[in-house]
């Protein structure tokens, strides 16, 4: 299916990436982690052909990624696509609009120059709203919306590509811890349902644990781990992260259960909106 083979990013004289090799063999739900700078958004990026690759191979169904260029390249973007940190929404758009920008890639330019979508779109646009909990949003503006709302919204342009593989860069890293667990089960949920890969750089152990299948480790722009979430050890963690003895998983959890919380009740109505 995918298969990244030693592939390497520099820039001047620093290694951003240094012969990652990964190969996924089935639809499958990966967490990246590793520290700001370990270069897993390097890596991702590489991947969607955002940024080119210095050197080694990108392999999707044995078709060489890394070779693509113009509307090849286009069209492998819209089956590989890519969800960022910052959302990256037209705010001043309407919530449907900027889901139906995911079909921008199979538009034409006039179309795209005046906002015409098919009504089958729009109808599917609103649909993939519905699934994420967010349909009654469709009209309002994005940036009148929470910033879990703004992530699920850019969750549903990624689903109008009808892509093969999501890749999700620092999805939650924005997110309170609420919100957090609202989006990280969206994307599990997606994985499941739909049979897609999904790929996604994360901070937290927690959060690699509860929602990934597969677990990869970046140190310095290596691969130092890969393996399932129960072989992330804490001994393994620390390796990953270059910590010592003193380094505690709890720092970076983001389970609403670890927030320490005087008052019982507004507990419970944070885990109780979670669930919507």
């Amino acid at each position: 299916m995918l298969k990244i083979d030693n592939l390497t990013k520099t820039f001047g004289q620093n290694t951003a990436v240094d012969a990652a090799s990964i190969e996924v063999t089935k639809p499958s739900m990966i967490g990246i982690i590793g520290r700001s700078g370990a270069g897993k958004s390097t890596l991702l990026r590489m991947v969607n052909r955002l940024t080119d690759a210095s050197d080694g191979k990108i392999l999707f169904n044995g078709r060489d990624v890394t070779s693509l260029r113009g509307s090849a390249k286009r069209a492998w973007q819209s089956e590989c696509a890519m969800i960022f940190q910052q959302f990256n929404l037209v705010l001043r758009m309407d919530v449907v609009s900027n889901v139906l920008h995911g079909t921008l890639n199979r538009r034409s330019t006039l179309a795209t120059m005046f906002n015409l979508f098919p009504d089958a779109d729009i109808t599917q646009a609103i649909a993939i709203l519905d699934r994420l909990g967010i349909a009654e949003h469709a009209a309002k503006r994005a940036e009148d919306l929470s910033g879990g709302q703004q992530q699920r919204v850019a969750i549903a342009r990624a689903l109008m590509q009808d892509p093969k593989i999501i890749l999700a860069d620092e999805p939650i890293a924005s997110l309170d811890p609420m919100n957090a667990q609202v989006v990280m089960r969206a994307l599990r949920r997606i994985h499941e349902e739909d049979g897609r890969t999904v790929i996604a750089n994360l901070h937290t152990l927690d959060t690699a644990r509860r929602y990934c299948d597969r677990v990869i480790g970046m140190r310095d722009g290596r691969i130092v781990f890969d393996g399932t979430p129960g072989q992330l050890s804490t001994a393994a963690a620390r390796d990953i992260y270059g910590a010592d003895a003193d380094f505690s998983e709890s720092a970076t959890s983001t389970e609403i259960e670890q927030l320490d919380r005087s008052d019982a009740f507004e507990a419970a109505q944070l885990r109780a909106l979670a669930d919507v």
